[in-house]
């Protein structure tokens, strides 16, 4: 069944099991935009997505969700915590995730796809990796990219894709983070552009 649903998937990981820990554990929400239900290995399907389905066997899985069955206003619900129509798309009043785990006293990072209004770093997040933009081409990208509030020139050499460049950013930013703040919890905000069009992967990913 495809359908254009934002499947999300909240992962809490703790570092260890001091009681601060436990109080305030480290969170990453990682979201796949647009991705079918059943496009994923644990429901079902004959792709093969053994990382995510190890994610949702240690987990949760839904069996009954909800969004607003496009990406713009699942993402402004998903980052406000409230109806779109109430915040406005993009989130027009209100505060995000970003604000509130901050002041919560998380470090806070936004990577990936954004499509809200301004910049995560406006918006409650230290960090940002990615592009503002409701989608971009995942080998060239676009205008929109971000390093933090700085304009992000995508490489040329042909080893950029999006996918990866999110993936490696989140990781530099959660083990940049643990080695100046150790104590200090973290929240990672993953959006993934994938598998929003443009439909683009790299050959061996095709090839089977």
């Amino acid at each position: 069944m495809k359908t254009p649903l934002t499947i999300i998937v909240s992962v809490v990981i703790t570092g260890s099991v001091f009681a601060a820990d436990v109080a305030r554990p480290n969170v990453i929400v990682i979201l796949a935009d647009d991705l079918g239900w059943s496009d994923v290995g644990c429901f079902g399907s004959e792709i093969h997505t053994p990382n995510l389905d190890k994610l949702a066997a240690n987990g949760l899985r839904f069996s009954q969700f909800y969004n607003s069955a496009k990406c713009e206003p699942t993402l402004a619900s998903l980052m406000s915590g409230q109806y779109w129509q109430d915040v406005g798309l993009g989130i027009k009043k209100g505060i995000t995730m970003g604000q509130a785990m901050r002041g919560a006293g998380y470090a806070t990072f936004a990577v990936g796809k954004w499509h809200l209004d301004g910049n995560p770093i406006e918006r409650g997040f230290d960090h940002y990796f990615g592009h503002l933009s409701g989608a971009s081409v995942y080998f060239k990208g676009n205008a929109s990219h971000r390093f933090d509030d700085k304009p992000f020139t995508v490489p040329t050499d042909g080893k950029f894709y999006t996918t990866d460049a999110n993936a490696d950013y989140a990781i530099k930013l959660i083990t940049d983070s643990r080695k100046e703040h150790p104590d200090k919890p973290f929240f990672m905000y993953l959006a993934f552009n994938a598998p929003h069009g443009p439909i683009q992967a790299w050959p061996e990913d095709i090839a089977p």
